[in-house]
């Protein structure tokens, strides 16, 4: 298992560099704050949160827009999670994709590196066969780098996904948290600190109803 210290050398400090993944949830569930799952490896670690998340941001864009933003600086733990938008493009260009993603990793300067895949059960309509090309990209370019990969592949469910099958909800990015935490051996679990309230009951009438039919919605205009 990695001691904390270890993570936590020179500036202490973890970044979370993607896409709305990274920015979190707009609000909680099952009284679980909505933190994205960077943040959360960095309240279990007790060390400061740099967030560089663009919301529909694709790995070419984060290249130009977000890594400016962290050149420079030195952090104990780099979180990267971009692909989401990249791969529900009609246009995925996965060579594309791998040089960008290529070379965000190449301009982090960290102690250690994490690099989430995407779930295979993607979007609504789904995004199909090509995000295990995704995957096997992230692992590819991640493994050049001796960064570790948090398995996302299969994360599905309304408990810890939302109904565009796209964004975790409160709980998911704190699940998605553990992996990581669990990937990178370290000795905390996020979801330690946390204390799950509400049942399912209450969650699904109160919270993912209402989703749906947002959803739902959403889809209709879509087509229209």
């Amino acid at each position: 298992m990695s001691s904390v210290s270890e993570i936590t050398s020179g500036l202490g400090v973890v970044l979370g560099l993607g896409d709305s993944i990274l920015e979190g949830p707009g609000d909680g569930a099952y009284s679980v704050l909505p933190r994205p799952w960077a943040q959360w490896l960095a309240v279990a670690l007790d060390v400061p949160y740099h967030g560089v998340a663009i919301p529909g941001i694709t790995a070419p864009e984060l290249l130009r827009e977000g890594l400016p933003r962290v050149a420079g600086r030195r952090y104990g733990l780099a979180c990267v999670g971009i692909g989401t938008n990249d791969v529900r493009d009609p246009g995925w260009d996965a060579s594309r994709y791998r040089a960008a993603l290529a070379q965000l990793l190449d301009g982090i300067d960290a102690e250690r590196t994490c690099v989430a895949t995407v779930p295979h059960d993607l979007g609504r309509p789904r995004a199909g066969a090509k995000v295990s090309e995704l995957g096997r990209i992230i692992r590819d370019e991640a493994r050049a780098r001796e960064a570790v990969v948090v398995d996302l592949d299969d994360l599905h469910g309304w408990r810890l996904v939302m109904p565009d099958a796209v964004h975790p909800t409160a709980l998911g990015q704190v699940e998605i948290a553990d992996r990581a935490a669990r990937a990178l051996g370290l000795d905390v679990l996020p979801s330690s600190l946390v204390e799950i309230r509400g049942g399912d009951v209450r969650h699904a009438v109160t919270r993912h109803a209402p989703m749906v039919v947002r959803d739902w919605r959403r889809r209709v205009q879509d087509r229209s």
